[in-house]
């Protein structure tokens, strides 16, 4: 056998690993089509950012009071809003090569070990946390429609609302990546955009209530100081787009003459001034029409025309149930690659629909225990996980990839957004942690 023989040998085997390799890229979630528009990337991002987390705002404002809670809200949408310039930015830092998950990002600038042990745990928490919290939603929106719309019907439990809102879902999970869904979070986005406006709408229609206090709630000192350090969670929880945004990315063509993040950006501003126009409106003219009776979901404070608060919760229901596929994608793409790659397993539709079903009723099975403590388990995960990975994650790897000079802008601005974002993680699960096990002494399972 001469030398030429062998190296043929050699390069056949290379051709055909390689080969392999395009083929599970190709079938994995994240990295399956890259011909995206760039306004795929505005309602992909208008959608996974504006949460179900906008109606708990004027909740947030109502333990915040005025000027702390105008100042934070505001704060929030500008840091953030830079953050995911980086992460746009940074999606192609290596040349010629991208960085199609925020994990792969984290390996850049860590190495391929810490990277992944920073990233991962975060982002599974964020992500799976995110369609735990959407499930509750949908299944108390479903039953919020129904109690609305039929006030003398008998009572459902949310606990049998929220399994048929996972219904939809167990059949939603089965499209194969991001693109496959655009038309379901085109939709939800639309929904996110039509409900908020309902919110203040019908905020400003009922006007301001008749002995509205601006008040904090709180018994105590203590009382007052904890909430506000849940609502501080509430609030990052409502900025939680990030931990998606190199996946949408990951869908768009690029060259080196046109690179994604342009059509990225353009859809990211869009999707930004979205938020603006659902987070503002509805946290600032909830609170200053009913003061700090608002409830923790601004829906349920408004109580008439019925038939605009079904919709609203209609509208609700459609968006989260967009909200949970682009959530769970990035999670199906983690579970996907470690069978298919490590594993060895064959990528079949077989493998596919077994994984996502189980991974459905997990977040079912978990959505139907945490019913009770919902609004303080937006704060904990808001704090815990979504500071991290939306307000100062970002930072760290930009200074540690591009390296800005020390105590130039590019470096104190980092360093700032960095001191807040670790402020936000470790006060705001303290408030909420203490209010979940104040809510946890009278808890009965399965409610």
């Amino acid at each position: 056998m001469g030398a030429g023989e062998e190296i043929d040998h050699h390069d056949v085997e290379k051709n055909q690993a390689d080969a392999k390799q395009k083929a599970i890229d190709d079938w994995l979630p994240v990295t399956a089509s890259r011909n995206a528009k760039w306004w795929y990337s505005a309602f992909h991002n208008l959608t996974a950012m504006v949460g179900a987390g906008v109606l708990s705002l004027p909740y947030a404002m109502s333990h915040m009071g005025w000027g702390p809670g105008v100042t934070i809200l505001i704060m929030s949408w500008v840091i953030t809003f830079y953050t995911i310039w980086q992460m746009v930015e940074m999606h192609e830092i290596v040349p010629g090569k991208r960085l199609d998950r925020y994990h792969e990002l984290g390996q850049e600038a860590f190495g391929e070990k810490l990277g992944l042990w920073i990233v991962v745990p975060q982002q599974i928490v964020v992500e799976v946390g995110t369609c735990i919290v959407y499930m509750v939603t949908g299944g108390k929106s479903l039953k919020k429609v129904h109690d609305t719309l039929c006030p003398d019907c008998k009572e459902i439990k949310t606990s049998y609302w929220i399994i048929i809102f996972a219904s939809v879902n167990f059949v939603l999970a089965q499209c194969p990546s991001l693109n496959s869904i655009s038309v379901v979070s085109l939709s939800a986005a639309v929904m996110s955009l039509t409900y908020s406006t309902i919110a203040w709408g019908a905020s400003l229609k009922k006007g301001v209530a008749p002995n509205v206090d601006y008040g904090t709630k709180a018994h105590s000192t203590a009382d007052a100081v904890f909430n506000f350090l849940s609502a501080l969670g509430d609030v990052a929880f409502a900025y939680a787009g990030h931990n998606v945004v190199l996946e949408i990315q990951a869908t768009m063509p690029s060259t080196p003459e046109n690179p994604s993040k342009k059509p990225m950006w353009k859809g990211v501003i869009f999707a930004y001034i979205g938020v603006a126009f659902c987070y503002f409106p509805v946290a600032f003219i909830g609170y200053y029409m009913f003061g700090n009776s608002v409830d923790d979901n601004i829906l349920i404070t408004l109580e008439h025309p019925t038939w605009l608060i079904a919709a609203a919760n209609l509208f609700v229901v459609i968006h989260v149930i967009g909200g949970y596929q682009i959530f769970a994608m990035p999670v199906f793409d983690m579970i996907e690659t470690l069978l298919v790659k490590q594993m060895e397993f064959a990528p079949t539709f077989a493998l596919r629909l077994s994984v996502r079903t189980l991974y459905v009723a997990l977040t079912m099975f978990i959505a139907l225990v945490c019913v009770p403590f919902f609004g303080s388990l937006l704060g904990f995960l808001g704090g815990f996980a979504l500071a991290p990975t939306s307000y100062f994650l970002p930072c760290i790897i930009w200074l540690k990839l591009k390296k800005p000079k020390k105590f130039g802008l590019s470096w104190t601005i980092n360093w700032i957004c960095i001191v807040i974002g670790v402020m936000i993680m470790t006060l705001s699960p303290i408030g909420a942690m203490r209010n979940i096990i104040v809510q946890a002494k009278s808890y009965k399972f399965f409610s």
